[in-house]
């Protein structure tokens, strides 16, 4: 769960969960902690918590308040969160290091019980929806650089300065420095802030609201069913990218609920499927490396609009193993010592180190891959390779530090051969 204009997924958290233990059910015009927040509007949810776009009435600048679930469980992960974004905050006074602020915390009683808030500077899309706003294209270079900088800045700092792991990192935990529409920015827009309650608004609004979404969800949907254009031979016509034109890619690394001290790992399985690293599969430790794994996915997707690695559950095989058999298609084999190292090898791997239910893999290097499914020049995609792959090796300690990442020559460059 983020601070963004477009944090959460595309469906509403439903009202189940607005009960005692649960969501703090918000309206439009709500004052919180003393009457210094003022609510705007929903920015997004996530399973411990939903996100508010609020007003600071006290510094005149909007806000992302996020409430979190009242039950116990949920404060115990709340006041976590506060402490590593304290943490963060303290060692960035000059906001230089691409990371979220946290500006404030507090307590807020409610129908459903005490909820810990948290107030986040607000920040605009996620990756993941510049991602879909270019139709699942890739980035030009010059733009995946810049984010990519900015990333491994916000990585170097957590990691080396302050010896912390995000464990999540993914394109909807990367949020814009602005929101991709400038008319979704309630500065850029030039809406007034929300100062108190409109008339009416009650706490059944937040049932209505769902309600209607949803509505307008499927009539979109049918909408665009029976107004989907379609080429002569039957098949959709492809959507060209969108111009990044005058689209601000600076970015900093947000949410921060799974975090944790390099030297207090707390939890074995950590990170979401797609951007896992092969040590956290197979259970055999894992260090500050993993986000760079995560973060290397990330670039991939940023460049060619396509995640990485899919993985899927087959007939005979789990998901975890054809995400080691994907892994090893583009990466090449496992070595024996690391594929038999971890306390969840032998679920995988026989002794030799070989897959036990997969055997037969389908090799192709990265460089070709972006070749030919991706269309790169030959010289961008072996440029590009030379910067991802070292950060994919199977051997965590092998892998760069962020540091090092940004000393690479591929970051310092402006423009791909192509373009030259």
């Amino acid at each position: 769960m983020s601070c963004s204009s477009s944090s959460g997924s595309e469906d509403d958290e439903g009202i189940d969960s607005y009960r005692k233990g649960g969501y703090h059910a918000v309206r439009i015009g709500d004052p919180f902690a003393g009457g210094r927040y003022i609510a705007q509007k929903k920015l997004g949810w996530g399973q411990f918590s939903t996100v508010w776009l609020a007003f600071d009435t006290q510094s005149s600048k909007y806000v992302a308040l996020k409430i979190q679930k009242s039950a116990a469980q949920f404060a115990q992960a709340a006041i976590h969160e506060i402490e590593v974004l304290s943490a963060i905050s303290d060692g960035d006074p000059s906001d230089s290091r691409c990371v979220v602020r946290l500006i404030d915390n507090f307590k807020h009683a409610g129908p459903n019980g005490q909820h810990l808030c948290m107030v986040l500077e607000f920040l605009g899309d996620s990756l993941l929806r510049l991602i879909k706003y270019n139709h699942y294209k890739g980035l030009e270079l010059c733009k995946v650089r810049e984010i990519c900088r900015c990333i491994l800045m916000g990585l170097d700092y957590l990691h080396r300065e302050l010896g912390i792991i995000h464990s999540d990192l993914k394109p909807e935990n990367i949020l814009l420095a602005t929101t991709i529409d400038p008319a979704k920015d309630p500065l850029r827009s030039g809406a007034p802030p929300i100062l108190e309650r409109p008339e009416g608004n009650t706490y059944t609004g937040v049932t209505m609201s769902i309600i209607e979404k949803k509505l307008k969800r499927r009539a979109r949907r049918a909408a665009a069913k029976i107004s989907e254009t379609r080429s002569p031979m039957g098949g959709t016509i492809p959507k060209p990218g969108k111009s990044m034109e005058g689209i601000n890619v600076q970015c900093k690394i947000v949410d921060f609920g799974n975090a944790c001290w390099a030297d207090k790992p707390f939890a074995e399985e950590i990170q979401t499927r797609q951007y896992r690293a092969p040590e956290v599969i197979l259970q055999s430790g894992y260090t500050s490396s993993v986000d760079i794994w995560s973060f290397a996915c990330i670039a991939f997707e940023l460049a060619t609009g396509d995640m990485m690695l899919t993985p899927k559950e087959g007939q005979g095989f789990s998901e975890d193993e054809d995400h080691l058999a994907l892994m090893m298609e583009l990466l090449g084999k496992i070595p024996r010592k690391i594929a038999t190292g971890g306390a969840r090898s032998k679920d995988f791997f026989d002794k030799y180190g070989d897959l036990k239910r997969i055997r037969r893999l389908k090799f192709r290097p990265l460089d070709q891959l972006l070749v030919d499914k991706y269309k790169f020049t030959e010289d961008d995609a072996r440029r590009f390779a030379e910067f991802l792959v070292p950060l994919l090796d199977f051997a965590p300690e092998k892998r760069p530090t962020a540091q090092q990442c940004l000393q690479h020559p591929w970051l310092a460059m402006e423009k791909s051969p192509a373009q030259i």
